[in-house]
C-alpha cells in the first residue's frame, strides 16, 4: 500500500501534461492529493485526468492555460479560481519548460530567448506569487524542477540554461525572504538524466538504457511536497548524476 505523505493536500502541477509533469502529477494522486493539473493541451490534459481517475485516485481539476502569453491579472485570477474550487493550496510543482533548440549564440534569436524566459523563469516566479499570501497563511512547498546546465555553463546552450539558471536565484531568493514562515519551503530539484520528451529531444543521439526511467525520481519530488520536507528550503537539490 502507498504511503499517502499527502493525504488531504492540494498540489498545483504545471506542464501536467507529460514528462515528469504527468509523472509527478499521478505519484502525487498516488499519494492522496488532490492534483491540480495545468497545461497548454486539452487533449493531453484530458489523458492524464483519466488515468488518474480511472486508478480510483482523489479526482483532480484539469486547467487549460497559456503560461507563455499569461499577463499578471491572468495569473491572479487563476490562481483565485483555483482556490475558490479547492479551498486550499499546499504545494506547487514547476515543471513546464520551453527549450527552442542547442545552437550557436549568434544564431538564437530574441524572441528564442524571451520565450524560453516567459515560460521558464517568469511564469514559475508569477504564478507563485499568486498563491503567495496563502503561503503565507498556512505554508506550503514549492518546487522548481531544475536543470543541470543552469550550474554548468555549457556551449550552445546559452538560452536555455540562462532562463534556467534565473530559476535558481529565484528560488533561493523566496526561500531567503519568506524564511520568516517556517512552514514555507522553495527548493530546486534537478532531475538529471531521465527518460523525458525534454531529454530525448536535447540528446537524440543518446540511447534509452542512458537515462533512467523518470519513476525512479518522483518519490523524491513527493518528498519535498510532503510535510517531511519542512525547514529544508533554498537548496538545489541533484537527484541524481547526471551526463
Amino acid at each position: 500500500m502507498t504511503t499517502q505523505l499527502l493525504e488531504n493536500k492540494v498540489i498545483l502541477i504545471t506542464g501536467a501534461s507529460s514528462g515528469i509533469g504527468e509523472a509527478a502529477a499521478f505519484a502525487c494522486a498516488e499519494n492522496g492529493a488532490t492534483v491540480v493539473l495545468l497545461a497548454r493541451n486539452n487533449k493531453r490534459l484530458e489523458n492524464i485526468y483519466d488515468k488518474i481517475v480511472a486508478a480510483n485516485l482523489p479526482e483532480p481539476y484539469a486547467i487549460s492555460f497559456d503560461l507563455n502569453t499569461a499577463n499578471d491579472a491572468e495569473f491572479n485570477a487563476l490562481a483565485e479560481t483555483i482556490f475558490q474550487q479547492t479551498k486550499r493550496m499546499d504545494g506547487i510543482v514547476h515543471s513546464a519548460s520551453y527549450f527552442y533548440a542547442l545552437s550557436p549564440l549568434e544564431f538564437q534569436t530574441v524572441d528564442e530567448w524571451v520565450n524560453q524566459y516567459r515560460i521558464n523563469t517568469v511564469a514559475p516566479m508569477a504564478l507563485t506569487r499568486a498563491f503567495l499570501p496563502l503561503f503565507k497563511r498556512q505554508g506550503g512547498s514549492v518546487v522548481f524542477v531544475g536543470e543541470s546546465h543552469s550550474e554548468t555553463p555549457k556551449a550552445y546552450w546559452a538560452g536555455f540554461g540562462a532562463s534556467r539558471c534565473a530559476v535558481n536565484y529565484l528560488c533561493q531568493s523566496l526561500a531567503d525572504e519568506y524564511s520568516r514562515f517556517p512552514n514555507f519551503r522553495a527548493n530546486v530539484l534537478i532531475p538529471g538524466c531521465v527518460d523525458s520528451p525534454q531529454r530525448r529531444k536535447t540528446h537524440p543521439g543518446e540511447s534509452p538504457s542512458e537515462r533512467t526511467p523518470i519513476s525512479d525520481i518522483v518519490p523524491q519530488i513527493v518528498w519535498y511536497l510532503s510535510d517531511n520536507s519542512i525547514g529544508k528550503t533554498g537548496e538545489i537539490v541533484y537527484l541524481q548524476g547526471d551526463k
